[in-house]
């Protein structure tokens, strides 16, 4: 079966074709329910139109924005059509309708914006402040609500309840036993009148009721929670200035006239117009399909929603919100394809394919083995010619046995119980602050064998501060309030210099929030470095205003440096640059000496700084290099900003501490054989000092920095990559590479955490991309599987345990499944060729089936994880998915079962003493209940495959305790109370009591089973 399931039935977690998973489709012979089954897969036919749609619609937009640049000369000879401001627009107190705004931004029409005064002038038509943003009073929001719109795209309906009756409905199966219950009725009304001759067709009847509402609630809440995760996956929030404070809002709340500030990674949320910025990048090709970043700046100053900023920051104004603007006319041309199928809900079609055959050959040969017993007493009768009202009953009694085994023999909850499983493993790990993105990562963070983590942020808490200092060759400690002391300590023109580096060459901002109290935005390096600024006495805003920005470059991972030009008040230039320590003392060739004197960088002085950084570095200081230079011959704001010839101003150590329960966290991760790895932007000295603390770096572990790690040859990688524990200095690529070559030719499945744009190629190669939540870019967590919302590592280790668990309990509830299928195909068959009848009817199959489909999938599957799962080794790339250890529960426990329910078939009578009239029916009804408690305890035994105590935590787990209580009751209710439905008789105490031993004794017997080794 493994080696049928592997070359059939194998799709990645991520990323698999068409033609691959349409393959497995196809295969998929035996199918009851199709809606049902492949409720959770990609929709193939959906997608294929879906990206016919998207071509067409991106090849439209561009020809529109080619066309429209290509007749810019033309129309500039042409006279403006005056255009009108609508009066529902005027009422509201604005002068531009949003058709208007809407046509200049989707059609780059820079005549028609220059019509309207430009960008200032759009924004006064939208009584908007290109300073202050928009006005917060309610009135005036609700307003431009009722005029512009709001920023939201429009949603497909919820499904209702009575959708998911109506699916569950279009069973085939249960289709057929409703048309046998209906001629049922029909036959057993006219032969014995109403109600007695209904009995049978309204059993059948309400059996198949039961089980499509049961299903329905089971499936109906399943939606609720993919819906709640949707909205959860939505959220996503931007900064934006209203009433002159920055402060960050929900990008659904925008409206035209919003001031909104990007940076690099982020999602343009609407569309709009350039205000303001640097080196701006803009990636359109989610739009236009054009793979060539276009520059977006006041000559080109469109931007469309739903475009990503690839390089650069800027200030943009809305103009355009929801399904006004191109992005959201694109959605709504869009059919959802769907999320891929996982890997396991795959596998388990397969399996569900297979005994599904097998079962309706069963089914099959059990009714031809009872329509023949019946034809051969008709012959030996001689009645074989006339049929009465009970033999055609008894005749259809036979088909409805037949196709309730083709019911219960094909587990079509098998691939189903994946989705349930993940749903509610996905709802947990939501308020374990981790938001799966992608189905499939759920279940293959279980498998996981290797995790590449991010140093900032994630292994540390992101708060940093300045706590060291090399200015002017002097190294000082910046414990509180020491740090006041040091511009006493300083030459001034120094302090002024630092000062200067501080506060322009930043991408981060100090602003008054609406306290009246300063705030710091930006990064946590940034953060970082003007509070330092600001604890000099430094003031942000008179710095910003006594030079003028030329150029900007900001910071990448690639460079791994900042820098920027000024114009100077007396009219000179001056660039100033920030970054890695080694890089950037690198490009410095003078340095300010203790007297603040700029004095040549000789070997001396060089090795001096470089023991400095490595000191800093080896207590775990993240440290900066700060530069400037003086550019005598002029500069051009299109030209690169020099990259050597710098004035080295100092160099400050940064202290980031490590996370509270990052070292207990990786612990448990050695301990589940999973190998954690560091790989950071940092120093490597810092690296190696956090790795240590972290518990990372090993005796025997290799820390190398990037540029070591890319120069070696392939033999080398191969040899040295099993050992690496740390890379410092790595850059985007670096990471890339390293996770290729452990999935690739280790055959790891690994997991890896990323936080910018330049992560996203390392993050879509991984098997599991992990994007910050906090730190992380829209784009970095677009390209992710799962978003942890607190940055931490911890929560890293909790996805793996609840990935494990997931897996795990999708095991127990196919070993669960796989024995009920077992049992009764066989009893039923056996039963059929050696005694002409069926001990099971069609009502009490269904019933079975509900128990170890949907009320069973509800116990196993949703079983919170535990701590011993971490104990235990990963199952990697190639693990089993049906292991031996569940075959031989499997077997044992249909072993015992089967020849339980035999022997009670062939000496029933005689054990129990029946000799009265309803002998039959009551070892029916005897046979009947012990299979069902055969269940319940099977059911018990199956929460642990390999521990003998299987009551460790039960009542922990409420859905379980609840489901085991319901079955017990409703065959109770079924067995007492609706025997004239279910063909069942009530039976003694002491009968009760025989049939709770006969199942009970199947627990004692799964406990020698797991003594058994395999």
């Amino acid at each position: 079966m493994q080696s049928y399931l592997q070359e059939n039935f194998e799709v990645k977690p991520k990323g698999s074709s068409s033609e691959v998973l349409q393959r497995w489709r196809k295969l998929c012979g035996i199918v009851k329910n199709p809606k049902r089954r492949f409720r959770f897969t990609a929709n193939l036919s959906k997608r294929i139109e879906a990206a016919n749609m998207r071509q067409t619609n991106q090849e439209k937009l561009r020809v529109a924005v080619l066309v429209s640049k290509a007749a810019f000369q033309f129309l500039q000879g042409m006279t403006q059509i005056e255009y009108f401001v609508p009066d529902e627009v005027k009422a509201s107190g604005f002068q531009i309708c949003a058709e208007e705004l809407g046509s200049i931004v989707e059609g780059h029409d820079l005549k028609k914006l220059n019509s309207h005064g430009g960008v200032n002038g759009v924004a006064e038509k939208l009584s908007a402040s290109i300073t202050n943003g928009l006005p917060s009073d309610d009135t005036l929001l609700s307003k431009r609500r009722e005029i512009y719109g709001i920023n939201e795209f429009t949603e497909t309906e919820a499904r209702s309840f009575w959708l998911f009756v109506w699916e569950s409905l279009q069973d085939m199966t249960l289709m057929i036993l409703g048309t046998c219950a209906v001629v049922s009725l029909i036959v057993g009304i006219a032969m014995e009148g109403w109600p007695k001759g209904a009995h049978d067709g309204l059993g059948i009847v309400a059996s198949i009721l039961l089980v499509v509402f049961v299903t329905a609630t089971s499936d109906y809440r399943q939606s609720l929670q993919f819906r709640d995760l949707d909205k959860e996956k939505k959220k996503i929030t931007i900064q934006i200035t209203r009433d002159g404070y920055r402060q960050k809002m929900s990008i659904y709340q925008l409206l035209p006239g919003d001031i909104v500030h990007l940076g690099i990674g982020d999602q343009v949320p609407a569309d709009g117009l350039f205000v303001s910025g640097f080196s701006l990048l803009i990636d359109e090709s989610s739009l236009t399909g054009e793979s060539e970043p276009v520059m977006v700046n006041t000559e080109n100053p469109f931007l469309l929603s739903g475009t990503k900023v690839q390089d650069g920051s800027c200030k943009m104004i809305v103009t355009t919100v929801g399904m006004r603007t191109q992005w959201g006319k694109l959605l709504a041309t869009l059919s959802e394809g769907g999320d891929d199928e996982t890997p396991l809900q795959v596998k388990l079609n397969g399996v569900a394919t297979i005994i599904g055959k097998i079962g309706l050959f069963f089914a099959i040969v059990t009714f031809a083995v009872l329509v023949n017993s019946l034809l051969t007493r008709k012959w030996r009768e001689g009645t074989h010619w006339y049929w009465t009202g009970e033999q055609a009953l008894e005749l259809l009694e036979y088909f409805a046995v037949a196709v309730t085994i083709v019911v219960v023999a094909v587990p079509e909850g098998l691939p189903l119980a994946v989705t349930l499983s993940l749903a509610f493993a996905m709802k947990k790990m939501m308020n374990d602050k981790a938001l799966v993105r992608h189905l499939a990562a759920c279940e293959t963070m279980g498998s996981a064998t290797s995790i590449c983590s991010d140093k900032t942020g994630t292994l540390t808490t992101n708060h940093m501060t300045v706590v060291r200092s090399c200015i002017c060759m002097d190294v000082k400690e910046l414990n509180g309030p020491k740090s006041s002391t040091l511009p006493s300590e300083i030459p001034n023109s120094v302090t002024k210099l630092l000062l200067q580096s501080i506060f322009n060459n930043t991408g981060g901002e100090v602003v008054i929030n609406k306290e009246g109290k300063h705030e710091i935005l930006g990064s946590p390096t940034e953060t970082a470095l003007l509070e330092f600024g600001l604890s000099l006495g430094g003031d942000f805003h008179a710095e910003r205003r006594e030079s003028k920005l030329i150029k900007v470059e900001p910071f990448n991972s690639t460079k791994k440096r900042m820098g920027v030009v000024l114009e100077l008040p007396d009219g000179g230039l001056r660039a100033h640059c920030k970054g890695a320590s080694e890089i950037i003392l690198a490009a410095c060739d003078k340095v300010i000496d203790s007297n603040g004197e700029v004095v040549p960088l000789d070997e001396n002085l060089v090795n001096r700084l470089k023991v400095t950084i490595d000191e800093f570095a080896a207590d775990a200081l993240r440290t900066l290099c700060l530069a400037y230079m003086e550019l005598e011959n002029g500069f051009s704001p299109t030209s690169p900003i020099p990259g050597v010839g710098y004035t080295c101003i100092g160099i400050v150590g940064i202290k980031d501490p490590v996370r509270p329960g990052v070292k207990e966290s990786v612990a448990i991760c050695r301990s589940a054989g999973i190998t954690v790895r560091m790989v950071t932007g940092d120093n490597i000295n810092t690296a190696k000092a956090i790795a240590r603390e972290c518990g990372i770096l090993t005796d025997n572990g290799i820390a190398i920095e990037g540029p070591d790690f890319r120069e070696k040859k392939l033999e080398e990688l191969h040899e040295i990559i099993p050992k690496i524990q740390v890379m410092a200095r790595s850059s985007p690529m670096d990471k890339h590479t390293l996770v290729k070559h452990l999935r690739t030719t280790f055959n790891e499945v690994v997991a890896v955490t990323g936080d910018g744009t330049n992560d996203a190629p390392a993050l879509h190669e991984a098997d599991i991309g992990l994007a910050m939540g906090i730190a992380g870019t829209e784009v970095a967590k677009e390209s992710a599987d799962v978003i942890i919302l607190d940055d931490n590592f911890s929560t890293i280790v909790t996805v793996a345990k609840w990935g494990r668990s997931v897996y795990i309990n999708i095991q127990k509830f196919v070993q669960f499944q796989l024995t009920v299928n077992v049992v009764a195909l066989i009893v039923n068959f056996s039963s059929a060729c050696l005694t002409g009848n069926a001990p099971l009817t069609a009502v009490q199959l269904l019933w079975v089936n509900m128990i170890m489909d949907t009320l069973g999938a509800l116990a196993l599957a949703t079983e919170p994880p535990t701590d011993e799962l971490m104990k235990r080794a990963p199952v990697g790339r190639q693990g089993n998915f049906i292991s031996n250890v569940m075959w031989r529960n499997i077997l044992g426990q249909s072993f015992y079962q089967f020849v339980v329910i035999w022997i009670l078939q062939v000496k029933g009578d005689s054990i129990f003493a029946l000799e009265d009239s309803d002998s039959s029916l009551t070892l029916n009804t005897l046979i009947f209940n012990s299979f069902v408690f055969c269940q319940i305890f099977n059911e018990i035994s199956s929460r642990n495959m390999e521990r003998i105590n299987v009551f460790k935590g039960i009542l922990d787990n409420y859905v379980f305790v609840a489901v085991i209580a319901c079955t017990v009751f409703f065959q109770f209710m079924i067995v007492e109370y609706l025997g004239t439905f279910a063909n069942t008789t009530p039976l003694s105490s002491s009968q009760w009591f025989s049939c709770i031993c006969i199942g009970f004794l199947g627990m004692p017997i799964a406990a020698i089973l797991k003594l058994v080794p395999v």
